[in-house]
């Protein structure tokens, strides 16, 4: 279940766009709506749903369910599991620079390489 959390943390870790420092809100609205998957070395998938009112929720690669809220710190998008086990910290990572449809590299909390994109619709 924690994997799950790390695995989510990881793809929301490039939920939009850290270019605007100054608005990093704004970069994630691009999310809402949309699906953001993370594909691992293993071609297994990750995907995070944003809603605007600050909760998300999650498949891990290995098909399980979690949930929670998601906040922004500065240039950093913050995630808190609330289940399937509520973890006592947040995750945070830098917001990089990407849009809609545009996929780019990142790394997995695990060490792992990962190719994360913003996908139209909920995937």
């Amino acid at each position: 279940m924690t994997r799950t959390f790390v695995a989510l943390a990881l793809a929301a870790s490039c939920a939009a766009s850290a270019a605007a420092a100054t608005a990093p809100a704004a970069a994630v609205q691009a999310a809402f709506g949309n699906t953001i998957v993370s594909t691992y070395p293993d071609g297994r998938v990750a995907k995070l749903w944003l809603q605007a009112g600050g909760a998300y929720s999650a498949e891990g690669r290995r098909h399980d369910a979690s949930s929670g809220h998601w906040s922004v710190k500065g240039a950093k998008l913050c995630l808190k599991q609330a289940k399937p086990i509520a973890t006592p910290f947040s995750y945070c990572t830098p917001i990089p620079d990407a849009g809609l449809g545009h996929a780019w590299s990142a790394k997995a909390f695990t060490g792992e390489d990962i190719r994360v994109q913003v996908v139209k619709g909920r995937a």
